[in-house]
C-alpha cells in the first residue's frame, strides 16, 4: 500500500516533489522521495531516493530535515545542452507545531496540511547545490514564529530554547 504524505510543485520553476510511503503502518514501512520536472507539456520523474521510514514526532514550532537533490536532466536537453548549465533540483521534508498557518519556502507561500508535514521543492544554480533557501514557518496572524536560514541546521524558535535551559 502506498501513502502520499505531500507533494509540492514551485510552477515558476516547473519543478515538483512528492513524499510517499510504501507500507505506512508496516515494521518494514519504506519513505521515497520523488522529484519531478515539468518538460514537454508533462511531469516527468528525474530523480529521488528511498530509505527506512522514520516515525512521527511531536514538533514545538518547525522542524526540516532529509533533504534531497539531483540534477535537473530535461533542462539539460534545452540550448545549449550543457549539464553544466542545468539546474539543481532539491527538496527537504518539514513538520510543523500546532500554531503554524504557513510556511515561507524562499518566496513561496505554502499552506499547512492538516497532518503538519509537508515535502518543499525549489531549484538553484548546480554550482550552489544543496543551498537551501529559508524556510519560515508563520502563525496562523502571519506572524514569524521561527526559521531555519540557509546554513542552519536549528530552528531560531529551538536555538532560544537551548539558550534559556540552565
Amino acid at each position: 500500500m502506498l501513502t502520499v504524505v505531500s507533494a509540492d510543485a514551485d510552477a515558476a520553476a516547473g519543478v515538483g516533489a512528492i513524499w510517499i510511503l510504501w507500507r505506512p503502518k508496516s515494521s518494514w514501512m519504506r519513505e521515497h522521495m520523488a522529484l519531478l520536472e515539468w518538460f514537454g507539456k508533462q511531469w516527468r520523474y528525474v530523480g529521488g531516493g528511498s530509505g527506512c521510514g522514520d516515525d512521527p514526532v511531536d514538533v514545538d514550532v518547525l522542524d526540516v530535515c532529509n533533504g534531497g537533490g539531483v540534477l535537473s536532466l530535461t533542462r539539460s536537453l534545452d540550448p545549449p545542452r550543457s549539464l553544466t548549465a542545468a539546474p539543481w533540483i532539491s527538496c527537504v521534508k518539514v513538520r510543523l507545531g500546532q500554531d503554524v498557518g504557513q510556511v515561507l519556502v524562499g518566496g513561496r507561500r505554502i499552506e499547512v496540511p492538516e497532518k503538519r508535514r509537508l515535502v518543499a521543492v525549489w531549484t538553484s544554480p548546480q554550482s550552489s547545490r544543496g543551498a537551501r533557501p529559508a524556510i519560515v514557518a508563520l502563525g496562523r496572524d502571519g506572524a514569524e514564529l521561527s526559521r531555519v536560514d540557509p546554513q542552519d541546521s536549528l530552528d531560531t524558535h529551538t536555538w532560544a530554547r537551548l539558550r534559556e535551559e540552565p
